[in-house]
């Protein structure tokens, strides 16, 4: 077969003239003689050039970037919630985004926390979301909400993060809470800072003002275990042999495990800082609003998730733009 030969590309210059050419190298001649007979030491002339075949060093040498201070306290927030409720999670994530940044030395993660996903539709959406927020936890259970999801929750977190906490615990503290809460996550950070790292329960006790109560239980709102409780957990055989105990709610069965297991004896009640947002005729946990809150609970629509982010001027650093006109 005969061979062919493509041509070999042009490659086009732009010759200056004449003219041109001699202006250019004469001031080029003046220059380097002068520096021949003024400056021999040719070290003066490599100086001038920046970028010069010799890294130019610095008298001072570059600060290392500080590394962050590892944080004193570590919380680690779980929504329980179902697949299909896409846009209570898309309004969570704005109204925890905007939250001011916690003002001590805390890391807090909110993650948001399903069953199995069921149906493609599900597979899609939430793998969408896993994407673009990385803030999903899906446990090995069908989706329930009392059939035994708590028990999994927790006893599946110590699994989830074993080595994590270079030689501390992944988390000083865990909480669950209801997809109807607003948590106030600086009012949270402060107050677990100065609560015991062992051993604790921690949320809105029923009876109302009645700690003493060996059969009450922290309300669903949202409840705070220190770690080793959430180890406590997965290893006794106590929450795994009574994991539901219908009619009770899975929140009230929880509070009859550390009661028989002998646990969370530093019980502390955040009654009036918890409550569910005021409606007439409700239950002693339901109240008008207060600044020092730190969960407000049953917020069932919109109309009262408006009133509370309201109330804590979430929305108070939008600026006045002609792409909008809200009054």
């Amino acid at each position: 077969m005969k061979k062919h030969h493509l041509p070999a590309p042009e490659i086009s210059f732009i010759l200056p003239r004449a003219s041109t050419t001699a202006l250019v190298l004469l001031p080029i001649s003046l220059i380097a003689v002068i520096f021949l007979v003024v400056q021999p030491d040719e070290s003066w002339l490599h100086s001038l050039v920046p970028g010069g075949c010799e890294p130019r060093r610095s008298d001072l040498a570059e600060p290392a970037a500080a590394a962050p201070p590892e944080p004193e306290l570590r919380i680690f927030v779980g929504i329980l919630t179902k697949p299909e409720t896409y846009e209570r999670r898309h309004l969570l994530r704005n109204a925890y985004a905007l939250q001011p940044s916690v003002s001590i030395n805390a890391r807090v993660d909110v993650r948001f926390v399903l069953c199995n996903l069921t149906k493609e539709e599900q597979r899609v959406l939430v793998a969408l979301e896993i994407l673009r927020y990385d803030d999903i936890v899906i446990l090995d259970c069908a989706e329930n909400l009392n059939d035994g999801k708590t028990f999994t929750y927790f006893s599946s977190l110590p699994k989830l993060f074993n080595g994590t906490g270079e030689g501390r615990p992944p988390y000083d503290y865990v909480l669950k809470a209801d997809d109807d809460s607003y948590i106030r996550v600086d009012a949270l950070a402060q107050t677990l800072k100065e609560m015991p790292r062992e051993d604790l329960y921690m949320g809105f006790y029923i009876p109302c003002k009645n700690i003493s109560d060996p059969d009450g239980w922290m309300t669903g709102m949202a409840y705070a275990l220190s770690w080793d409780l959430v180890e406590w957990i997965l290893e006794s055989e106590i929450p795994r042999n009574n994991k539901v105990h219908h009619p009770l709610g899975e929140d009230v069965v929880l509070a009859y495990w550390l009661r028989d297991g002998n646990r969370g004896k530093n019980r502390v009640d955040m009654n009036p800082r918890m409550y569910d947002i005021y409606y007439p005729n409700g239950p002693c946990y339901s109240r008008p609003f207060i600044p020092d809150t730190i969960v407000v609970h049953r917020l069932k629509d919109n109309p009262r998730w408006a009133a509370t982010l309201a109330y804590f001027n979430v929305t108070q650093g939008l600026k006045p733009s002609k792409l909008y006109h809200i009054h």
